[in-house]
């Protein structure tokens, strides 16, 4: 059985870990190593979009650094309880015109008892920047 310490339930400095572990994945771009920290049958809300399997995961984030290039994220811990963690976050990326933006939210998370996430709802924002006001 596939497993992703640490494991609910979670203390603070557990769940800090596993939004490390999230953050340096996401950044790596790798949908593949990206989706084997969730569920076979995950269901994710992202933005408008309803996605379901480590299928659909893969091909979303294919999708998504295709178009936001030079992608960096950023993930802040907000709270925790039992198996769930929420973060805060932000990201930057640019698209092929050459024009930044960056993306802030809010993520929660639901995992099973093997440290894999089962449930991923995410509120994004995006705003137009300059890149000279990057900050990631």
């Amino acid at each position: 059985m596939e497993q992703k310490p640490p494991f609910p339930p979670f203390t603070k400095e557990s769940a800090i870990q596993k939004i490390q572990a999230a953050e340096d994945a996401w950044n790596s771009k790798n949908p593949e190593k990206v989706s084997k920290a969730y569920t076979i049958d995950t269901e994710w809300r992202n933005r408008t979009e309803f996605i379901n399997g480590r299928e659909e995961v893969v091909a979303f984030l294919d999708r998504k650094w295709k178009k936001e290039l030079e992608y960096k994220l950023k993930k802040e811990y907000w709270s925790h309880q039992d198996n769930r963690i929420a973060v805060r976050f932000e990201y930057e990326w640019r698209d092929d015109s050459g024009q930044w933006y960056r993306a802030y939210g809010n993520e929660n998370w639901e995992f099973n008892a093997q440290g894999l996430m089962q449930k991923r709802y995410a509120s994004i924002n995006d705003m137009l920047i300059k890149e000279v006001d990057r900050k990631l």
